[in-house]
């Protein structure tokens, strides 16, 4: 069988010699097209007719969103990298590294004959057909909502003071969303992440708000630091590892940190899903647990609006609740919060979300409701959702404005709100560590079948 091969190499002196060598036909293979960026590439691959690309290390935009795609579309990815004489591919930081970074797995030398181009092709095909029936993310956490952080009793060694950030650990991934009519998410994602933090569990808070994220304001910060679009670009180009991520983020207080978000809703584009998905890798390797303040927004119609691969805004908001270890479903405590909100999970069954959901209902107050607010408000989730809710967070807007109004966070603030003490109960229900006594240092860690 003939091994068609697509090339991309914008001009690298190695193509024309590999191209005229493999045209003599001794080698059972035919370039069906030299591209001339990744665009071309990306096109050709999507009519089915390579089996492999053969691209240049240094080809402009060669990520990791081209190579999944790529992946997508049935074509194996080999990389060509400088020969020995290059240069380019030797020391910290080299090609290779790169490459490795951005999964890729197969890569040749440009100064490398025919037979080795062959035999090298000829295997990342066959490595694409046999891993094609395993590709998936694999299941989240158990329909009980109960989290659990890895296992350390295999790991008897005192953890140092001052490194504990960057022990790698196996975290989980909470995501806090809700349906449309701004119910309280960020306020919702800010007080959780504030009090796990408090309760000694390494937090990271990312703000992945694909429509205009607010995180850096609430909290007092610098709103145009790099943030979530720089990681994301370092996840597409040249890889992330736990140590760029840290760099990256705030560090607000022991055991909290934050990524900012995009202050202007026109740089969606830059949160890709693939990026998102690697970073999430790697901040679960940083904290226990990573809490994503995420958009309202599931649709994918963007895939019925192009003929060819088209850039999907709400999908960093998928590719978040994909990932999801659990979902904080927000909700506002009124009939129009509850009604979004049973549209919304009908929303969220329909995207194919399968990370158990909590329901958490904030802004609960009298008046709004008849009647007991928490007793008459469950009974309407019973009855449309099927389930109750995990938290009612009490109505206070002045702790709230007091709090924004100087960027800091309620536990600084007003520390005896009835919100911070709902949340301290939502965050201890997750972490499974006993919040402190009041009035009284809290002695205990965290209760069995929590491992940090």
């Amino acid at each position: 069988m003939t091994l068609a091969v697509v090339t991309a190499a914008d001009g690298a002196s190695w193509e024309s010699s590999l191209i005229e060598q493999l045209g003599s036909g001794a080698y059972g293979v035919q370039v069906v097209r030299r591209c001339v960026d990744v665009v071309d590439l990306m096109a050709v691959c999507a009519t089915g007719q390579a089996l492999v690309a053969l691209v240049d290390a240094d080809l402009r935009r060669f990520d990791v969103d081209v190579i999944e795609r790529l992946t997508v579309a049935g074509v194996a990815v080999v990389a060509v990298v400088g020969g020995a004489e290059d240069g380019r591919d030797s020391g910290p930081g080299s090609q290779r590294d790169r490459l490795r970074a951005l999964g890729v797995s197969y890569v040749v030398p440009g100064d490398a004959g025919p037979e080795v181009m062959v035999s090298v092709l000829s295997a990342a095909v066959t490595s694409l057909r046999d891993e094609a029936p395993s590709r998936g993310y694999g299941d989240p956490s158990s329909a009980t909502g109960e989290l659990t952080a890895p296992d350390s009793s295999a790991a008897d060694v005192e953890e140092p003071p001052g490194e504990a950030g960057l022990e790698e650990v196996r975290g989980s991934v909470i995501v806090v969303w809700g349906p449309t009519g701004a119910p309280g998410r960020t306020t919702v994602a800010v007080g959780l992440s504030d009090e796990l933090a408090r309760l000694e569990v390494r937090t990271t808070l990312i703000d992945l708000d694909v429509y205009g994220g607010v995180l850096a304001s609430v909290l007092g910060l610098l709103d145009e630091s790099p943030g979530i679009a720089a990681a994301c670009r370092q996840a597409q180009s040249r890889g992330l590892d736990a140590q760029a991520l840290t760099a990256l983020c705030w560090q607000v207080r022991r055991n909290l940190r934050v990524l900012t978000g995009i202050a202007r809703a026109d740089r969606w584009p830059e949160l890709k899903a693939s990026a998102v998905q690697t970073v999430l890798e790697v901040s679960r390797s940083q904290a226990e647990f990573t809490v994503l303040d995420v958009a309202f927004g599931l649709e994918t119609d963007e895939e019925l609006s192009f003929d060819t691969a088209a850039p999907r805004r709400n999908g960093a908001t998928l590719a978040a609740l994909d990932q999801a270890d659990l979902i904080l479903a927000v909700a506002s405590a009124d009939p129009i919060g509850i009604q979004r909100l049973i549209r919304g999970l009908d929303e969220l069954r329909s995207a194919d979300v399968s990370g158990p959901v909590w329901i958490v209902l904030n802004r609960v107050r009298s008046g709004v409701v008849p009647g007991e607010p928490s007793v008459e408000l469950d009974a309407a989730l019973q009855r449309f959702a099927g389930q109750t809710s995990a938290a009612l967070l009490p109505y206070d807007r002045p702790g709230v404005d007091a709090a924004t109004a100087v960027g800091k966070t309620l536990a600084e603030i007003v520390p005896n709100s009835p919100l911070r003490r709902a949340l301290v109960e939502l965050a201890s229900s997750i972490c499974g560590v006993s919040p402190p006594a009041r009035g009284r240092r809290r002695v205990s860690r965290r209760t069995p079948g929590h491992a940090r």
